[in-house]
């Protein structure tokens, strides 16, 4: 199994505001547990365990909760962006921190369980570039199309829509040899998808390839995406799914919601389907319902924010 992985973790998560406004979207915790950590167990039970994060938005989020990997069973190291780069541009310049000629490159916001064996076996055995895990695209109103020949070469991307029926869903992994990132100057931003790869497609046909599967994958893109993501992995776990440090008096009532690190819910207080972030003290008798709660940086009530999920 090849050990070295990229993790795009540098992304401002704007759909996913204000929630991102606390922290760095591959550190909100689902289910109890930083969603950084799931990535990195689940790569490391699969011999994938020299991993690279590049960092940009809130970075201390995630370095807090990571550091060196250890803890998860693995080695981290990070590459940081002063600017956005993109999923091109990051993985140029974290080129020599990963120091691989072949590297996997996995997004931070999407929890799957991809055979990564078999991606890395069907990958060797066809001799491409880039070969990507693909499901077929069942939600084509909502994603963009991965567009593959008989042979599993990609010959196309498309947008959501009715372009992308019949075509496949790209669920955040993907194999990728370091030199087909050479032509991106480091430090500057670029594309793969809409930009490096189309061009590789064009220039040598077959060196992109779909790997197919029915994985299961869980993209958190929205807070709608999130709550459903939480329910998912929390669902054998006792409700409410509570992060480090939270505390909930006796007398409060605390039904399906979410609660990160640090949370204080005060006697008689009624919490219902809300989001409540990092260091929120929620006072006594008060009463939240269909909201993300965030901490004012006074003394004070919560910052209240309606959520549609």
């Amino acid at each position: 199994m090849i050990p070295h992985a990229l993790l795009l973790t540098a992304g401002l998560g704007t759909r996913l505001r204000p929630l991102t406004d606390v922290r760095a979207k591959p550190a909100i915790p689902v289910a109890g547990q930083p969603m950084i950590h799931r990535i990195i167990r689940a790569l490391a039970a699969q011999g994938v365990t020299d991993l690279v994060l590049n960092l940009h938005h809130l970075p201390a989020t995630l370095t807090s909760v990571v550091g060196d990997g250890s803890d998860l069973g693995a080695r981290v190291r990070y590459s940081w962006e002063p600017t956005i780069l993109g999923s091109a541009g990051g993985p140029r310049l974290a080129q020599p921190i990963v120091g691989a000629p072949t590297f996997w490159i996995v997004n931070g916001d999407t929890l799957t369980d991809v055979d990564l064996a078999a991606l890395a076996a069907e990958h060797e055995a066809s001799a491409a570039r880039v070969t990507l895990a693909l499901v077929p695209n069942r939600e084509f109103t909502r994603y963009g199309g991965v567009r593959l020949d008989a042979d599993r070469r990609v010959v196309g991307f498309v947008k959501r829509g009715p372009a992308a029926e019949g075509t496949y869903h790209f669920i955040g992994v993907q194999l990728a040899d370091s030199r087909v990132f050479d032509g991106v100057r480091a430090g500057e931003a670029a594309s793969t998808i809409g930009g490096v790869y189309d061009a590789l497609i064009k220039d040598d046909p077959g060196a992109v390839r779909g790997f197919v599967s029915d994985a299961a994958f869980f993209d958190v893109g929205t807070v709608a995406d999130y709550w459903r993501t939480h329910e998912a992995f929390s669902a054998a776990a006792p409700s409410p799914a509570v992060s480090a440090g939270a505390a909930v008096d006796p007398t409060a009532r605390v039904l399906r919601s979410i609660l990160w690190d640090d949370v204080r819910v005060g006697a008689g207080a009624t919490v219902d389907e809300c989001i409540v972030t990092d260091a929120v003290a929620v006072p006594d008798a008060a009463v939240y319902r269909r909201s993300i709660l965030l901490a004012r940086a006074e003394d004070g009530d919560p910052i209240s924010v309606p959520m549609d999920v």
